[in-house]
């Protein structure tokens, strides 16, 4: 009978593996990163290199089987399997489960060393994006014992089992298929499953190793409201002795993604509103235990999301169970992100056969993501738009059950040939945070709509930054959790009313790292998340969504930790999922209001130290304000560790500045050319297009007008600070000596002051 050993405790971790001063080695258990502290600090210097894990196998102390396979369940990004010093495997792909069949090479004691490598190169998936690539085992690493007829552990990393439940009016329909390695005449496949209550719906002992049945009447599985699930149990019986046994578990569901009327699950419409999640935290890096997981759970189940975008790679499998379990509907994609790689196309296609036979029997799973932001560097590459082709094919060749999608970067066109080759699609739009306003996002969703009425569209991300920064006047681009509060209220007001987009996901839930992030006061983390990185306290816009999604009653104040407040008199918000709101300050009621989208905006006085006190129903919240003369700097945004900060910007009256908007500087033939010139060395930096006469960069494979309505609310400053996720470093001199150019040019008279 199969045995599953761990192996996580007691590894010699030896850093920099091969380096001429070699590092004391040092006792780790795992999972383990070692980037847990210095891919969050900032300055995108985190170490990407070859380490080692080491351990001695004893066979005498082993399980007694004919057969030792080692499964790695997550070593990021590289990883070469070597026993005696003699390299018996290797695997390209940081996010998947992969095995190795030990046994021909095992002695009495083997040294078996783990050689693990998170440094850059120009084959494997991920080399650009916007999150921190932490090295290490990561994940569960096992020793699994079998004998020599066995269900299939070297496929793709899969689990040997694939259940394909097909609905049909009451009843399902359903095929179990194994994969058996050295089977013989006389074996059999005892194949058994199991309801949600333990009784058993199907049983038979057969010779085949696929079987179809009906389970007549079926419980469904019906997401949040009723995840129901079944349990397929697989034996694998020789001389009337069960020596192998696989099992996993699988939901009967049936559903469409209609262009009109969005996602609908077995017949009836069910809207998918939920967010996106990056799989770290503070102090662990991406060596997350299963509570980090159970945790990360029940705040997505407590904002009331139905739906999870799990980005931008194949997440642990705990996590995957427990979205079966708590009934959340799951977008599930590869790394192929940001900069397409002429030679990485073999990695897209080995990655995204993990990705589907890895976790085909996942009832959760809607939708497999072939790509995020690929065309940063332009639409039009054929190779890419081949590549995007060969998945979707690949996909449906797999997986018969489940569509395909993409996440388009905000600039691509709507005519791009590559939009149309998915099954449906998402975009990513920041209208409101890195550009434009937050009344274009609505808008655009039409306009793709009314473009292509048979295409299913979506929104994969959405978002803005927010820290402990306070104000009573909140502005794009300020890092407040004011405005991220309003944001987030006027996003949800347009995309919830729509119910044709198939579904939306917030960026991000959690805040996590992204190294080489500058911005916001905190190098090294992207600070979009509704929840902090510590996951300690929920920012007042995941009270927002709460108030929306979910039915678990609730009231609450907004803007707790601004309490010193200059003005006379101050908004106040609350956020419920009850009709009406009462404010009381120091006791007294300022009034009830009703509101028909869960927000509820009251005017108080400020006079002296003032308790409010927010009223619905039986449930209630408080907090303090505080009437002060100047403004308290705690709450205004410090950058630490920036290049060039806004006020060392020289800018001559009439003149432009790296200061100014980038719609301002486009406004104006020299500004034109002078930005043009800056997206060619951006255009450079991602590796994108080709070089020579006509060349045009990253994004201007649109015109100026759509590059306006995304970047135009950006200054040049902040343009630049955002950069480093595309390995591009502007130095000191460099932001001086473009600031030096833009001075040169002259502001139209609309500009200058008056």
């Amino acid at each position: 009978m199969r045995k599953v050993i761990s192996l996580n405790n007691n590894w010699e971790f030896i850093k920099n593996y091969g380096a001429e001063v070699k590092e004391e080695a040092v006792t780790v258990n795992l999972p383990h990163t070692w980037n847990n502290i210095d891919g969050i600090d900032g300055g995108n210097d985190y170490f990407r290199g070859t380490c080692a894990y080491n351990k001695v196998l004893n066979v005498n102390e082993l399980a007694k089987a004919d057969k030792y396979f080692l499964e790695i369940n997550g070593a990021n990004s590289s990883c070469d399997v070597l026993i005696d010093g003699k390299n018996i495997c290797h695997h390209d792909g940081g996010y998947s489960t992969f095995r190795v069949d030990l046994t021909p090479y095992l002695t009495e004691n083997s040294a078996l060393t783990i050689l693990v490598d998170n440094a850059p190169n120009d084959f494997v998936y991920p080399q650009v994006a916007d999150f921190t690539f932490y090295g290490g085992l990561y994940r569960d690493v096992n020793l699994i014992a079998v004998n020599q007829t066995h269900f299939d552990l070297e496929y793709y990393g899969a689990p040997g089992i694939a259940i394909t439940p097909i609905v049909k009016g009451a009843n399902a329909e359903v095929e179990i298929e194994t994969y058996v390695k050295n089977i013989e005449g006389a074996d059999l496949i005892e194949f058994i499953v199991y309801d949600k209550e333990g009784n058993v719906v199907y049983k038979e002992k057969t010779a085949e190793t696929k079987v179809n049945f009906v389970i007549e009447n079926c419980h469904l599985w019906n997401g949040r409201i009723d995840p129901y699930l079944y349990k397929a149990v697989a034996n694998l019986v020789k001389d009337n002795e069960v020596i192998d046994n696989v099992e996993a578990k699988f939901g009967c569901r049936y559903f469409e993604i209609d262009p009109n009327n969005g996602f609908i699950l077995n017949g009836k419409e069910y809207p998918l509103r939920g967010v996106s999640r990056h799989q770290d935290r503070i102090g662990y890096g991406n060596a997350l235990l299963k509570e980090h997981h159970e945790e990360d759970m029940d705040l997505i189940l407590e904002v009331g999301a139905t739906t999870i975008r799990l980005a931008h790679y194949q997440h642990d499998q705990y996590f995957y169970d427990l979205c079966d379990e708590k009934g959340l509907v799951i977008w599930a994609e590869i790394p192929y992100i940001s900069r397409h790689l002429p030679k990485g196309r073999e990695n897209t296609i080995s990655q995204m056969k993990e990705l589907v036979y890895q976790n085909y029997n996942h009832a959760s799973i809607v939708v497999w993501g072939l790509s995020n932001e690929i065309t940063m560097g332009g639409d039009k590459d054929p190779d890419l738009i081949d590549n995007h082709r060969v998945l979707n094919d690949l996909v449906h060749s797999i997986d018969k059950t489940r569509l395909t999608t993409i996440a388009c970067v905000s600039m691509c066109p709507m005519t791009a040939e590559y939009v149309q080759i998915p099954d449906v699609v998402s975009y990513n739009h920041y209208f409101g945070w890195y550009g434009g306003d937050t009344t274009m996002n609505g808008p655009w969703f039409d306009k793709f709509h009314a473009m292509h009425p048979n295409i299913p569209i979506g929104v994969s991300e959405y978002g803005c930054e927010a820290l402990n920064w306070h104000t009573s006047n909140p502005t794009q681009g300020d890092y407040t959790e004011e405005y991220q509060s309003y944001y987030h209220e006027e996003l949800i007001k347009q995309l919830f009313t729509r119910k044709y987009l198939w579904a939306t996901h917030v960026w991000n839930m959690f805040d996590f790292g992204a190294d080489a992030r500058a911005e916001g006061g905190e190098n090294g983390q992207n600070h979009k998340g509704l929840v902090t990185i510590d996951r300690k306290y929920k920012k007042d816009a995941f009270y927002a969504y709460k108030a929306w999604l979910s039915n678990d009653p609730f009231v609450h104040l907004c803007s707790k930790r601004y309490i010193d407040r200059v003005e006379s008199e101050t908004k106040v918000t609350v956020y419920s999922n009850l009709p009406e709101v009462e404010l009381f300050v120091n006791g007294e009621s300022v009034g009830k209001q009703t509101s028909d989208n869960h927000f509820f905006y009251f005017t108080v006085k400020n006079e002296g130290e003032s308790k409010l006190v927010a009223k619905a129903g039986e449930f209630s919240d408080e907090s303090i304000i505080r009437k002060v003369e100047e403004m308290n700097q705690d709450y205004i945004l410090k950058e630490k560790g920036a290049i060039l900060n806004w006020f060392d910007v020289e800018a001559p009256e009439g003149r432009f500045s790296l200061n100014d908007k980038i719609s301002d500087i486009m406004s104006t033939f020299c500004g034109t050319l002078w930005f043009i010139k800056l997206g060619l060395k951006l255009k450079k930096a991602m590796g994108g297009g080709k070089k020579g006469k006509g060349a045009k960069p990253a994004g201007f494979d649109v015109n100026l007008k759509d590059v306006m309505g995304m970047l135009g609310g950006f200054t040049v400053l902040r343009l630049t600070s955002m950069v480093g996720m595309m390995n591009m470093k502007f130095t000191k001199e460099d932001l001086l000596k473009m600031n030096k150019e833009l001075n040169r040019i002259r502001k139209p008279k609309k500009l200058r002051k008056k």
